[in-house]
């Protein structure tokens, strides 16, 4: 039995995860993305130590801000100041924070139900 979630074509479906990469739709990418549903931008970033509100800014710069916003930290949940959390939030949307893999399988749920949402993933070796 099939339970991937039904998505509509042409969404950001995250498939994979792992090998320092992901699989979105069909595409391999080798680094850390911003995953939207209409689609997924590679993510230029040093660490989450060095993260401020203005590594954000692909999110919120957008013209629809997504509701929520995953932040997936890795093999393991690690958090954010939470200034920069607050920084993000009054710019739109809700930040999330937990391992890759839950904010993958959160994303692709969120998506399928037509929620607003974006990821923000930091790959798992």
């Amino acid at each position: 039995m099939d339970v991937t979630p039904l998505i509509p074509e042409g969404l950001q479906l995250i498939e994979a995860y792992g090998d320092g990469g992901f699989r979105i739709t069909g595409v391999r990418y080798e680094s850390a993305v911003f995953v939207f549903p209409d689609e997924t931008l590679v993510w230029q970033h040093a660490g989450l130590e060095d993260l401020t509100a203005a590594t954000f800014s692909s999110v919120t710069d957008r013209e629809t801000v997504p509701e929520i916003l995953l932040l997936g930290t890795g093999a393991r949940t690690e958090f954010i100041l939470p200034s920069i959390r607050a920084a993000v939030r009054d710019k739109g949307p809700v930040v999330d924070i937990m391992d890759t893999g839950a904010a993958c399988r959160t994303y692709n749920v969120l998506l399928a139900e037509g929620r607003r949402v974006a990821a923000a993933l930091l790959p798992v070796d």
